[in-house]
């Protein structure tokens, strides 16, 4: 199995293999990421594009330039842009407050998230490549996203997620399991703005399988409750992106104890694969 080499002088530079996990450094790589979301939220699923997004093959918005841009690189198609397999889109305080507001306050009050002390992270825009869909590369971005979140001290993630589809009463039972059990508490709670506001308690608990709706849950959306993830009061539905979106809340210290307590940086080169 590969070794994993990392660079412990950046927030996230780690390589296994042929594969490489690290921010964006270049205005080429960035537009990689944004070709290769271009394709899974445009072409591969039923996003509608807007016309300069259509005529550049690529998704793109304000919030771009404010960001981090996590990349997975593949260096058997070359060391930079042309290697860009799989992304994900890093938003902190600081830098949300250059923008003027983070991305998903336009479907969620994040007044209580907002209110927690210290750094901040919003998730958004992940996605990989068809051919690169595995469990090791989706470990690896959680691995890198990890790092991030130790080099910044992190204390709080959180983004919109979604499941497919645009009629609420079609996910009533993944929707009604989320806030039946993993709906956040009070202090951590996002609740979708009013005029955009679906009540995700469409059925009584007793009405719930929740193994078929667990198994209705996109792969995203099960890997953030894995690590004890909540979601917000409601959900928003999104038309461009034929989606209806939950707002997931994951507390760092979940994170960094499933990734660190048999791995560390220190002795993460030590180790074989990436697990």
């Amino acid at each position: 199995m590969a070794v994993a080499h990392l660079d412990k002088t950046k927030p996230v530079d780690i390589r296994v293999g042929d594969l490489q996990l690290r921010l964006a450094e270049t205005r080429q790589e960035i537009e990689a990421a944004q070709a290769l979301r271009y394709t899974v939220f445009y072409e591969e699923m039923s996003a509608k594009p807007t016309p300069e997004m259509a005529a550049l093959r690529r998704d793109f918005d304000s919030f771009d330039p404010y960001c981090d841009h996590l990349l997975v690189i593949d260096h058997r198609r070359g060391a930079g842009a042309a290697g860009v397999v799989g992304t994900y889109r890093l938003m902190r305080r600081a830098t949300a407050a250059q923008r003027g507001q983070f991305y998903s306050v336009d479907e969620y009050d994040l007044g209580a998230i907002l209110a927690i002390p210290g750094e901040i992270l919003e998730l958004g825009r992940s996605c990989v490549g068809r051919d690169h869909r595995s469990r090791a590369v989706m470990q690896l971005m959680w691995r890198g996203i990890a790092d991030y979140v130790m080099h910044y001290e992190i204390a709080l993630m959180f983004g919109c997620a979604s499941l497919t589809g645009t009629n609420p009463a079609q996910l009533a039972l993944p929707l009604s399991y989320l806030y039946h059990h993993h709906l956040a508490p009070p202090e951590l709670r996002a609740r979708a703005l009013p005029e955009r506001y679906v009540d995700m308690n469409m059925l009584k608990p007793d009405d719930i399988d929740p193994r078929a709706a667990i198994a209705l849950l996109p792969p995203l959306i099960k890997g953030y409750l894995r690590l004890g993830g909540f979601v917000g009061d409601g959900a928003v539905v999104d038309p461009q992106f034929d989606t209806t979106d939950v707002c997931i809340v994951v507390k760092t210290d979940l994170v960094t104890a499933k990734y660190y307590r048999h791995y560390t940086r220190e002795d993460a080169a030590s180790r074989p694969g990436v697990d």
